[in-house]
């Protein structure tokens, strides 16, 4: 009789059965309670030091996102770095070394849904340690905190993509080794290649500074602070894509090597441009309450009606304080407020130390519809000031009030038994219980 399930079910089933006899995955269960915990108790007792401090009014020093959310969630982002690529690898590396992926490569069933079926399920355990997470947005309710639905939202997709990309990766990289511990090696070859580029970026900035805004660390920094962005978004996907099809390549283990080798080249070529385009997409949405990732609405209305493109030359090093906290503050809005914005970075070192005395160092040259304007201003009200003065037009006042914030003073109640004592128990009552099943 035909089976009632399809193939890919079946296999679906195999994959997951496979990850709960994994000791990688139950390892990393049990450690997520722990890492989140230690970064939700400091986070805590910090807020509420800040908050106690500013009373109430506190505005954006006493915001939920960066003072409680940033901390805990981060612990997402060490896990996806430390843990998460050893459980990917085993659902590679341990099909190979078994056998079991010669025998599963012997039924009918496309390449692509092979390698959708490993990094789906392992996607899945990875939203399994969401739990410990949910753990700390409701003991944060719990202590009468505020919790932000769409901020929350982001930041879960956020980890979610970083989390897909780190298990694509360590797929295709494990499919192109013979042994997990050459794979583990050259997956934190490539972590740390990343860190390179963000380090290179800080100091050299130029194309560094641009390939560098996409690292899984950007990324990552982003959604935490409640901004989804499309290019980005769509790059994720893009190269988390282009990591499966490497692994669907090097899975077929009767072919050449050579030919793998021309296909992996096409598919990274194809890979490279499908980013190239994604960098171009716009669209973000900013889910802060704050709205700390934006211009306020007036100011973007008028951004949008310029009368000729926007010219910006920065006289700053990369290493310059001055010019990282322009970019942050004020030129990250107005590139999303307005994309056609050209912005150029001039000096002649990299730290600025001997350019101090230098004619026009520190200098802000606004350039538009043929007018010129100078400013040495950094923050986000002077440079919409010498944008809007260029222009001869003013915007509306703000409709909104500004941001009061959520001042509050507890202790984090109950959190070190719960994370330090109860998860790692349920975790490990849960590996017994699910083990015994499998036998």
């Amino acid at each position: 009789m035909p089976s009632p399930r399809s193939a890919v079910g079946w296999l679906l089933i195999k994959e997951w059965r496979e990850l709960m006899a994994s000791r990688a995955w139950w390892i990393l269960l049990a450690l997520i309670g722990p890492l989140v915990g230690l970064s939700f108790v400091g986070a805590v007792r910090t807020y509420a030091e800040i908050s106690a401090g500013a009373g109430a009014g506190c505005g954006i020093v006493c915001d939920p996102l960066i003072g409680i959310w940033g901390p805990t969630f981060g612990a997402y982002e060490l896990a996806a770095v430390f843990f998460l690529p050893f459980v990917a690898i085993r659902v590679v590396s341990g099909d190979r070394q078994s056998g079991a992926l010669k025998l599963e490569l012997q039924r009918p069933l496309a390449m692509a849904a092979r390698v959708g079926a490993k990094v789906a399920v392992v996607l899945g355990g990875w939203l399994v340690t969401y739990g410990a997470g949910l753990v700390a947005v409701a003991l944060w309710r719990s202590y009468g905190g505020s919790v932000s639905g769409p901020e929350l939202l982001v930041i879960a997709v956020g980890h979610t993509l970083n989390g897909a990309l780190t298990i694509a990766l360590a797929v295709a990289i494990a499919s192109m080794t013979e042994h997990p511990a050459t794979a583990a090696i050259v997956t934190l070859a490539v972590t740390i290649g990343t860190w390179i580029v963000d380090f290179e970026a800080a100091v050299h900035g130029g194309v560094w500074e641009q390939v560098a805004a996409y690292t899984p660390a950007a990324m990552v920094a982003q959604f935490q602070h409640a901004l989804l962005q499309v290019n980005v978004t769509a790059i994720a996907i893009a190269l988390a894509a282009g990591s499966m099809a490497v692994a669907g390549v090097w899975l077929q283990m009767g072919a050449p090597v050579a030919r793998r080798l021309m296909q992996s080249a096409g598919v990274l070529a194809a890979t490279a441009a499908l980013v190239a385009a994604a960098a171009l997409l716009p669209g973000y949405w900013d889910a802060s309450e704050t709205r700390r990732n934006s211009l306020p609405e007036p100011a973007r209305e008028v951004l949008e009606h310029l009368p000729a493109p926007l010219t910006i030359e920065v006289h700053l090093a990369a290493q310059d304080a001055r010019r990282l906290e322009l970019e942050r503050v004020a030129l990250a809005k107005l590139r999303r407020a307005l994309p056609s914005v050209k912005i150029v970075y001039t000096s002649r070192t990299s730290t600025g130390l001997y350019e101090q005395a230098d004619p026009g160092y520190g200098e802000i040259w606004y350039s538009l519809g043929g007018k010129r304007a100078m400013s040495r201003i950094i923050t986000e009200e002077g440079v919409l000031e010498t944008i809007f003065d260029l222009a001869g037009v003013s915007p509306a006042e703000e409709s909104e009030g500004a941001f009061a914030g959520h001042p509050l003073v507890s202790e984090p109640r109950g959190a070190a038994p719960l994370f330090y004592g109860a998860w790692p128990v349920a975790v490990g009552g849960a590996f017994w219980f699910v083990t015994r099943r499998l036998v």
